[in-house]
């Protein structure tokens, strides 16, 4: 933990580390590093897990829903409510066209980090990465106008692990069974993109467990332990989505649309990809919906976005040894369960991947 120190990254997460040993053990609070929101109508809660870069903030500030909270919450067995009283999102290249809400936040109240203005204006330029491409905006809740009042849900029915693959060989959604829900929660993969990270120019790959490992105290197996038994208990449908790239890796492939993204999101949250059909990922194993609306079939598969087999393949056996390897420090205290939602690689495609 960083004292005296004015950045309010340090000052939530050093605070967010504390509840992270305290509620598990003493209160039987599952601590979260995620996104949370609800219904306007329904009152159906989300939540959102993922590391920075993955869309967490964004995805959760959707104008047809309510905002309980970008970043921190906490899980009893009757809700799910937000541990903050305000937000903490990344501003570069922020444009109010692609994140209008974030976007309208940022008046007399708001207090931006590591930003530049315009030269002889008070106008931020958004694209400026003089400090750091990791520049921030901090802003109360109730700058966002579709907010939860008080920042409390009740028990949620969908859950979404948001990851950025710079592989491209995730699909842009996934419905995950109890086991792989908690190998996935544990390994919490993604890839650290630009404006993350000092140093981080291009994609690198990363697995931070429980989508935020140097906040988590305890071990990683007693977080997943816990998120099990609540899914079970409250029959929640976790889903995996990829924002990253499709039709190839980082270099070759593009960036999912987010419009596509969102549009995933909505039919999950609304019952829709219940009624479609579904096959099997080869490699990860989870269950990809067949159609989705407002999205083109084309893009559900990864494989059919490379037109190329074999380089799917290979690419995706490169990952899926990555989940293996990083998982080997867990293995000892994972439950049969959760190993049995660990990746395959395909054995027509051996390969060995380097320390």
């Amino acid at each position: 933990l960083i004292g005296g120190t004015a950045y309010s990254g340090e000052i939530k997460k050093g605070i967010f580390s504390v509840l992270n040993f305290l509620l598990p053990t003493e209160d039987h609070v599952l601590p979260m590093h995620c996104s949370a929101n609800m219904g306007v109508e329904k009152h159906d809660t989300a939540i959102y897990f993922g590391l920075s870069g993955t869309g967490k903030t964004t995805l959760s500030a959707d104008p047809d829903r309510l905002l309980i909270g970008d970043d921190e919450h906490g899980w009893t067995n009757n809700n799910i409510f937000n541990f903050e009283g305000g937000c903490y999102a990344k501003v570069i290249n922020l444009s109010e066209e692609n994140e209008p809400d974030i976007f309208n936040a940022i008046h007399y109240g708001a207090i931006l980090e590591n930003t530049r203005f315009i030269p002889n204006t008070r106008t931020v330029d958004y694209s400026n990465t003089e400090v750091t491409e990791n520049t921030r905006v901090s802003y109360p809740i109730e700058s966002i106008k579709n907010i939860a009042k008080p920042s409390v849900g009740g028990l949620p029915k969908n859950i979404f692990f948001l990851t950025c693959d710079a592989y491209g060989v995730i699909p842009p959604i996934q419905r995950l069974s109890k086991g792989q829900a908690m190998y996935h929660f544990i390994s919490g993969y993604t890839s650290k993109v630009a404006g993350t990270e000092a140093g981080i120019t291009e994609p690198v790959p990363v697995f931070s467990a429980c989508f935020g490992a140097p906040f988590m105290p305890l071990h990683p197996t007693a977080y997943a332990e816990m998120l099990g038994k609540k899914m079970e208990e409250n029959e929640v449908k976790v889903w995996l989505i990829n924002t990253g790239w499709t039709g190839g890796p980082y270099g070759v492939g593009s960036r999912i649309k987010l419009k596509y993204t969102r549009a995933m999101i909505s039919a999950a949250l609304s019952g829709v990809l219940e009624n479609v059909g579904y096959r099997t990922h080869s490699i990860f194993g989870a269950e990809m919906p067949l159609t989705c609306p407002n999205v083109p079939n084309e893009i559900l598969s990864p494989r059919e976005t490379w037109k190329n087999d074999e380089a799917f393949y290979k690419k995706a056996n490169e990952l899926a040894l990555k989940f293996n390897r990083n998982f080997d420090k867990f293995r000892e205290y994972a439950s049969k369960e959760i190993l049995e939602g660990e990746p395959q690689p395909n054995k027509k495609y051996p390969m060995k991947v380097e320390a």
